[in-house]
């Protein structure tokens, strides 16, 4: 195994530790790159292809847009779930606009579009014109680390080992290592909710 897909093992967890802890656009944009990258070296020197797997598929897609087009902070909002009483499986929510997620799926591939169009709209959370990605993120993490453990490597990484420990303790009390990534809210519809904190929320 080459020290150029552990240290990218190592990167992508890193990565998806900062979006976890402190999410921002920045760090999506590093994890989706992460990601990418990570694909291209298991699959140059292992022939293992995340592409089997229905959120990278998604993920990959959102990537080669935000790539192509460059600037795009004021389509995306990170939102915590607590301060605005927001019950999910996650921390954060992490929203972009409805009509970014449709030319994402304008973008693709036209061999491929019609099963990658199912793709992106099963993936990915859609509520009203905003689309929450992060439970995406986060089932494609766990598919990440499943690969990683099958392979039987050592990976000396603080975040790879935290998210170690995570997954344990959901096997120990066992709970499913995957997200439905629904949300509901106190304070009203949730599309509303979202849709209006899309608007007024600005990123940090």
């Amino acid at each position: 195994m080459s020290a150029s897909i552990i240290n990218a093992i190592s990167r992508f967890f890193r990565y998806y530790n900062e979006h976890c802890v402190s999410p921002n656009v920045d760090t999506l944009f590093s994890l989706l790159n992460s990601a990418h990258s990570l694909n291209d070296k298991l699959n140059s020197e292992m022939k293992i292809n995340f592409f089997d797997l229905s959120e990278f598929v998604a993920l990959k897609a959102l990537r080669n847009f935000f790539h192509h087009e460059g600037e795009l902070h004021s389509e995306i909002r990170m939102i915590n779930c607590q301060e605005f009483q927001i019950f999910s499986d996650l921390m954060h929510l992490c929203l972009i606009r409805s009509e970014v997620a449709e030319k994402v799926i304008d973008g693709l591939d036209k061999r491929r579009r019609k099963i990658d169009e199912n793709i992106i709209r099963n993936q990915f959370k859609w509520y009203g014109n905003v689309v929450d990605i992060n439970p995406t993120l986060f089932n494609f993490s766990v598919h990440v680390f499943e690969t990683v453990e099958s392979l039987d490597l050592f990976i000396d990484d603080e975040c790879y080992e935290e998210f170690s420990e995570s997954y344990q303790m959901e096997e120990h009390q066992g709970f499913d290592h995957f997200i439905k990534g629904e949300i509901r809210c106190q304070i009203g519809n949730a599309n509303t909710v979202l849709e209006n904190l899309f608007s007024n929320v600005k990123n940090g």
